[in-house]
């Protein structure tokens, strides 16, 4: 492994093996990207992620750029060249407040403008929040936005194709503004669809009913459609949460389950409890 500033910590070679697009051309651009990590003693586990370097210069000067990806597959045993890696990534794009101007993302027009046979470096796997629970007979709350739908993904990888016999009821409500931000949740791709035939699996899907409207909103909607049954999965002492995506997302769950504990209060003290006893996990980003 080579050695970048400290802040970055050490860093090993991958390649690009397939880059695929799984939104049609006049919708914002969502990639699937296999990554093979050239280092087959590099090991993950399912909830982490990975730093893409991007090489410099770049604006301000800056000699390198980071940033973080949710690792989107379940582990699996490393061969002689190497490691499997998926990635989600969307194309994203700053808008400048004053001038209206629109300025490309770095790490995501890097990633998604790569083919296959791109080198790679990257960093990490960076400690997870998320606390995968051994014992299959526990249930599993996931919701999500966007793609923080990635680690979900190898969560239902991990239990149902790598360890399988899972026990536990397994519940995902996921909310997107289009169809195309549920990519990975509906039938068009097969990922999760795969695990509908899964006794213990269901997924709820939320769109947003108007143009500017937010995932989160369409989110909460579809929460609050299914709120007792999550609400009746959270008092179960073997449920552990999971919450992945855009900021507000927290804000909107709070809202939600507020109503169905009785009261704000009521909410913070089940929550507390679902912290204290390490069944709660986040990762939640702006």
């Amino acid at each position: 492994m080579s050695e970048l500033p400290a802040d970055i910590g050490p860093t090993t070679e991958a390649i690009i093996k397939e880059s695929k697009r799984i939104t049609p051309a006049a919708a914002d651009e969502v990639r699937h990207l296999s990554v093979q990590v050239l280092d087959p003693a590099f090991q993950f586990v399912e909830g982490q992620s990975i730093g893409v370097v991007v090489p410099g210069p770049h604006p301000f000067g800056n000699p390198y750029h980071v940033r973080r990806y949710s690792i989107a597959n379940a582990r699996s045993v490393p061969q002689d060249s190497g490691v499997a890696l998926d990635l989600l990534v969307r194309r994203c794009f700053s808008i400048d407040e004053v001038s209206g101007e629109r300025y490309p993302g770095i790490a995501s027009n890097y990633l998604c403008d790569a083919k296959p046979g791109d080198r790679l470096t990257i960093s990490g796997p960076y400690l997870s929040p998320f606390k995968m629970p051994l014992d299959s007979n526990a249930n599993l709350l996931m919701i999500g936005t966007g793609t923080g739908i990635a680690p979900f993904r190898a969560f239902a990888q991990l239990i149902y194709e790598r360890r399988g016999g899972w026990q536990g009821q397994v519940r995902l409500y996921y909310g997107g503004r289009t169809g195309l931000d549920l990519m990975y949740a509906n039938d068009e791709a097969t990922d999760l669809a795969d695990y509908y035939d899964e006794a213990t699996f269901k997924a709820f899907k939320s769109l947003a009913q108007r143009p500017l409207m937010r995932s989160s909103d369409a989110l909460e909607q579809g929460l609050a459609e299914h709120a007792a049954e999550a609400w009746a999965l959270i008092q179960d002492p073997k449920t552990h949460v999971f919450v992945a995506g855009l900021g507000r997302i927290a804000t909107v769950l709070d809202k939600v389950m507020a109503d169905q504990a009785g009261s704000a209060d009521a909410w913070k003290a089940c929550k507390q409890t679902l912290i204290d006893e390490k069944r709660w996990s986040e990762l939640v980003y702006n």
